[in-house]
């Protein structure tokens, strides 16, 4: 029985699933190109060759392949017994020569068993389907994911995409990519195969970057050897990885939300999220030009903490630990809460159900290493905070299924008391799953990840998880009109 999934939801696919075949679909108006990426846990591919699109219709070791049927149809073979276990996700998206998706009727994707190699046309039984009705201004448009989850593949329906193209979806994951030439041609119809080699205007697996923009660059430059010359690199490091995702410009207010329970004593104590909280700041500092980062805490209550900047950053901590005692209990929307009414007002940190626009986002860091005592609550946060211009960023310091850095690859789960332990400790992080993948909200406001020691997790690892997500929230919030002007 096939399973039809909203938007943002998704299915588990059967036990023993080891080949698929993922067939898009449309009815009229735009020819669309068949795109797949091959990500790691970082949310990035390894390299141009993980970039299987019309110039290079099969992954390097043959796992995915794009096989083209029709100019109303494609398809993507992937053989996930065979897929390299650093491989986590594999994005399925289709682009346009410039028209908007949304101008396509028809369009949905669907899942179907491929046991053996088959014919494109005969595919085996139907798993899942995900229909768009929401598509518009994009060019680029990533359908769904097929990821795996504590060693099962499970399917996602994302219906978001970019007004860039397929250039914009392509940097976004870590490709580069080469500008149009002033030579473009028309491009072929949709159908006739792949091109045999690169065309002009058309984006392959090399190229150019985002340009960084000298004059933001000598203002930080200046601005840091005076204030505070010890975050010089970090902040370099936070750009390197703005850039890579084509936001050396971006402008937005950036919020961090530490968890102050009981069990987060020892990370306190230890330094790390003194740590945690520069690398924050040097993201801020790119981000914002008042190079400040909000900062909240949560435990048995919520509170707003003032500004962490440039002035008072290497005792924060301290400062902080001085004033403020641990609490025990972990209430997520206490904090939420807070934060939704320190940017905007009317909200009162309440139910809200129509968009609510403003000039500059939001990016929220939600750092916990608990399971939260208010989940309905913050459900309801998340939910009524997705019609603001706000984007929540969650990490867990624990373990998880979604374990990035040092201690990703954990050793095999033990028998007895022990795994007993184990899995308690990966369910700690279950609700933050939820939070990321639940449906009924507005717009897909949050994204989730784990590590086990948040130092031991590089500082260029950690600035491209932190903007996994973030650029594709906010193409759709511009789109949706939730973020206008920028």
């Amino acid at each position: 029985m096939t399973v039809v999934l909203p938007k943002g939801g998704n299915v588990p696919l059967p036990p023993g699933t080891g080949r698929v075949r993922v067939v898009v679909d449309s009815a009229a108006g735009p020819e669309l190109d068949g795109s797949v990426l091959l990500l790691t846990a970082s949310g990035r591919v390894r390299g141009d060759a993980d970039f299987v699109f019309y110039n290079q219709p099969r992954s390097i070791d043959g796992c995915v392949a794009i096989e083209e049927r029709s100019a109303r149809q494609e398809a993507v073979t992937v053989d996930l017994a065979r897929l390299p276990p650093e491989i986590s996700t594999i994005v399925v998206a289709v682009s346009t020569d410039g028209q908007p998706v949304g101008a396509v009727r028809g369009l949905h994707v669907r899942v179907h068993d491929a046991p053996g190699a088959g014919d494109l046309l005969t595919p085996g039984p139907e798993i899942v389907r995900f229909e768009v009705t929401d598509a518009g201004a994009e060019t680029a448009f990533v359908l769904g994911e097929l990821y795996r989850r504590s060693g099962h593949w499970k399917f996602r329906g994302v219906g978001q995409g970019w007004t860039s193209g397929l250039a914009g979806l392509a940097t976004s994951y870590g490709i580069t990519v080469d500008a149009p030439s002033a030579a473009d041609r028309p491009l072929p119809p949709a159908g006739s195969g792949p091109l045999p080699g690169p065309a002009p205007g058309r984006p392959t697996a090399a190229g150019i970057r985002d340009p960084v923009s000298t004059a933001k660059a000598a203002r930080l430059e200046k601005q840091l050897a005076v204030a505070a010359p010890a975050m010089v690199d970090l902040v370099k490091r936070a750009g390197v990885s703005l850039r890579k995702k084509g936001m050396s410009e971006h402008r937005a207010r950036v919020a961090l939300c530490l968890d102050i329970s009981l069990s987060m004593s020892a990370l306190y104590s230890q330094g790390k999220v003194q740590r945690l909280c520069e690398r924050i700041l040097a993201l801020a500092v790119q981000f914002d030009d008042d190079g400040s980062c909000d900062v909240f805490t949560f435990g048995g209550r919520g509170h707003d903490e003032g500004p962490l900047d440039l002035r008072n950053y290497q005792d924060w901590v301290a400062g902080l630990r001085r004033h403020r005692k641990l609490e025990g209990a972990t209430n997520y929307a206490k904090a939420m809460g807070m934060v939704r009414q320190h940017y905007f007002p009317d909200s009162r940190g309440r139910q809200r159900s129509q968009p609510r626009p403003d000039h500059l986002p939001v990016y929220v860091m939600f750092v916990t290493d608990g399971q939260a005592t208010d989940k309905r609550a913050a459900r309801d946060q998340i939910t009524w905070a997705s019609y603001e211009p706000i984007f929540w960023q969650f990490m867990a310091i624990g373990r998880s299924s979604r374990n990035v850095g040092a201690g990703a690859a954990a050793s095999p789960r033990r028998s007895g008391l022990g795994g007993l332990v184990d899995r308690l400790l990966e369910s700690n992080f279950s609700f933050l799953e939820e939070l990321d993948e639940m449906t009924g909200r507005f717009l897909d406001n949050a994204n989730f990840f784990s590590v086990a020691d948040p130092t031991a997790i590089g500082d260029d690892q950690l600035f491209d998880l932190l903007m996994y997500e973030y650029p594709r929230w906010l193409t759709q919030a511009r789109a949706h009109g939730l973020v206008i002007g920028t």
